[in-house]
């Protein structure tokens, strides 16, 4: 059975389940109606992935600050952490794997707040797939994409009426995390531009800027830090992503939401 058909099932049996709605979803959805019709659809609760992001830019930084001359390269993408394993075997020594990507880490918190629900994560990223099912077998992760979501259930879509409790909020939201699906949103957001000089920090996205960044970081040992996102522009051109905008105004639908949604810290409301 595949994964939108899982959702389907658990869904219909009226199963326990945790909506974790990716940084994205801006582009496609608008706040909080999306909040509501997903708990009308049958979810429990609905929480923000940029929570789990949150531990995530705790424990790269961590990293960094523990070993003063260590070099990592890091990213929130299953993606390019597969590439790395297939294309450059030499580099994974350089992955940090001490760091949860904000999907697991967000997952993590999930069964530790909500317990017996399952965690659904909902975003751009097909290969989230893979992660959840090959890496993390053991958090029993629903990954499901905007565009696999909107195919089943188009009552979620922005265009619907909306009925119910338009109000609703996240059960657990964050803040300056939001901007992970972009370019460099780890490394803004988790202050590593604050610990590393400008010279030694390299973002990039892209494959093809990818391949260029990696063979640098061989070569130049004075780099300590790669932020890695494999979708050109970061995880806001995702294949689970259906719009016409274009790479900017995506953009700006993200850090519109982180600004005009602030909060201090990640809570349970």
């Amino acid at each position: 059975m595949n994964e939108l058909n899982q959702l389907r099932e658990l869904l219909r049996q009226k199963a326990k389940l945790v909506a974790m709605l990716a940084p994205s979803f801006p582009i496609m959805f608008n706040y909080p109606t999306i909040v509501s019709r997903l708990k009308q659809l049958g979810f429990g609760y609905v929480v923000e992935v940029a929570v789990g992001a949150e531990r995530t830019n705790a424990a790269v930084a961590q990293l960094l600050r523990d070993d003063p001359q260590t070099r990592f390269i890091t990213s929130p993408c299953p993606s390019f952490v597969r590439y790395i394993r297939t294309k450059h075997p030499e580099l994974i020594p350089y992955l940090a794997f001490k760091a949860d990507s904000p999907m697991v880490a967000t997952a993590r918190i999930v069964n530790q707040t909500y317990s017996g629900y399952r965690p659904v994560f909902i975003g751009p990223c097909i290969v989230k797939k893979r992660e959840a099912s090959e890496d993390y077998p053991q958090l029993n992760i629903l990954v499901i994409t905007y565009k696999e979501l909107l195919s089943s259930f188009p009552q979620l879509a922005d265009a619907a009426p909306a009925t119910g409790a338009a109000g609703d909020g996240f059960d657990m939201t964050a803040g300056i995390t939001r901007i992970y699906p972009m370019d460099g949103g780890l490394t803004f957001s988790g202050g590593i531009n604050a610990i590393l000089k400008e010279e030694e920090i390299r973002i990039v996205s892209g494959w093809k800027n990818i391949e260029i960044v990696l063979e640098e970081f061989k070569k130049d040992c004075s780099i300590r830090f790669v932020d890695a996102l494999f979708c050109d522009g970061g995880c806001i051109n995702g294949p689970g992503i259906t719009s016409p905008l274009t790479t900017e105004e995506r953009q700006q639908k993200v850090l519109q939401f982180q600004k005009t949604n602030q909060v201090v810290t990640s809570r349970s409301q």
